[in-house]
Order: structure tokens, then sequence, then C-alpha cells
């Protein structure tokens, strides 16, 4: 089944490792015996998606993405196995989906005049102001 990212990109979803596990924390005895949640792995290298994307992933600082290029995800929010397995899906590819945003360049922009003028009549002001609380001579 084809996960789609952006219109022209889109990854198998065999593509990822999916792997059923126990899930942690409370839940009683039901915890122990279910394993409901999902331990996915996606290689970005050997993905089937565009280089410029594949660098992009591998160079995030993110926690999640080993050394050797594996985005490692633990899904156990849900209590069925079905739910955890789409969410980690869908994790997956709004990962990937944030990384398809390119940034706007900063256009760098200057003072106006209007604005140094007002900012030097402000200082003269509070000169003014101060000049006034000295003392007096006669």
């Amino acid at each position: 089944m084809e996960l789609p990212i952006t219109p022209s990109i889109a990854i198998d979803e065999s593509e990822a490792d999916l792997q059923a596990i126990r899930a942690q924390g409370s839940g009683g005895q039901n915890v122990n015996k279910v394993s409901s949640a999902i331990h996915l792995r996606f290689d970005i290298n050997q993905s089937s998606l565009p280089d410029k994307l594949k660098a992009k992933l591998l160079n995030l600082k993110d926690n999640r993405v080993t050394n050797e290029g594996v985005f490692v995800l633990k899904a156990q929010n849900f209590r069925t196995q079905e739910q955890n397995r789409e969410d980690a899906l869908a994790r997956l590819v709004a990962w990937i989906k944030a990384a398809t945003v390119e940034q706007k360049p900063r256009i760098k922009t200057k003072v106006s005049r209007a604005a140094k003028a007002r900012r030097v009549d402000v200082k003269k002001q509070q000169g003014a102001k101060k000049s006034m609380r000295k003392k007096v001579e006669f």
C-alpha cells in the first residue's frame, strides 16, 4: 500500500519494518500478555525517497535517527495493535512531510530613517528630563 507524502512523493508501506512489541506502563494483566505496541524501523538510505530528501532527513538533529540512518519510532498510545500501527505510519509520514517543507530565505531589512529619528527624539527627551533633575544653581 502506498503512503502519500506529497502529490509527487509516496513511499510503499513495505519499506517500513513494523514489529509488535509489548507496551510499557500500567494496564494490569493485559499489558503482560498482549503485544499491542508497534516498533517501526525505516531505513532512510534504502528507501525510494529522492536523494535530496534523504540527505535532508539524515542531516536532521533527531534522536530517533540512528548512526546507520535508520529512523526508529515506538507507537504505544492506543490499546489495539492496529491503531498503534496506523499511528506509527502516520507519524512517519508527518516526519517526512515536515522535511519536504522548504524554509523561505530571510530578507534583510533596514531600519527606516523615520524610526531612527524617533529613537533620537526619545533619547533627547529622556536627556532633557534627566537634566531637569540637576541641582539648581543661582
